[in-house]
C-alpha cells in the first residue's frame, strides 16, 4: 500500500495516551485498531452514514480488517490516521489506513477493513445507497 499521509482524503488526529502503552513502553498494538476505528466512524459521520442509518436502519459492519506494523509508537505523540475508500462494491467496501506520527514523522502503520452494508431490520447485506455513494466521491474528489 504504502500511500503518503497528504494522500488520504480524511484524517483525523488524536493525542496518543500514556495508558495505551504496554509492559514494552510501546503503544499495545490492539490500540491501532481502534485508532482506525475512530477514524473509520468520523468518515461516516462526515458522508452521512450515521445520520442515514438511523432513518434507514441500513448501516455499516466490519467484516474484516487488518494492521500492518511499521514502526512502534510510544507517549508522548500525535498521530494522523488517513482514510481511504479504495475499492466499492454494491453491498461492500474496503477502506484503507495509515497512522503518520508526528514524532516520528513517518507512517506507523498501514491497514484496511472491509466493511459491509447490512439492513438491520432483517439482517442481512444490503445494496450501499446511492447517497452514500454520492458522499464518498464528493469527499474523495472522483
Amino acid at each position: 500500500m504504502t500511500i503518503q499521509i497528504t494522500e488520504f482524503p480524511f484524517s483525523l488526529q488524536q493525542e496518543l495516551s500514556w495508558g495505551d502503552m504496554d509492559a514494552l513502553n510501546h503503544i499495545n498494538n490492539v490500540n491501532y485498531f481502534r485508532y482506525f476505528e475512530n477514524a473509520r466512524l468520523k468518515y461516516f459521520e462526515s458522508i452521512g452514514v450515521i445520520e442515514e442509518m438511523e432513518k434507514t436502519k441500513v448501516g455499516p459492519i466490519l467484516g474484516a480488517t487488518e494492521c500492518k506494523y511499521l514502526l512502534p509508537l510510544t507517549y508522548p505523540d500525535t498521530i494522523s490516521v488517513g482514510v481511504i475508500v479504495s475499492q466499492i462494491r454494491e453491498k461492500r467496501l474496503t477502506m484503507q489506513y495509515a497512522i503518520y506520527s508526528q514524532k516520528l514523522e513517518k507512517i506507523a502503520a498501514e491497514g484496511s477493513a472491509e466493511i459491509i452494508f447490512v439492513d438491520f431490520a432483517i439482517g442481512r447485506s444490503t445494496l450501499i445507497s446511492e447517497t452514500i455513494l454520492a458522499a464518498i466521491k464528493h469527499l474523495q474528489g472522483n
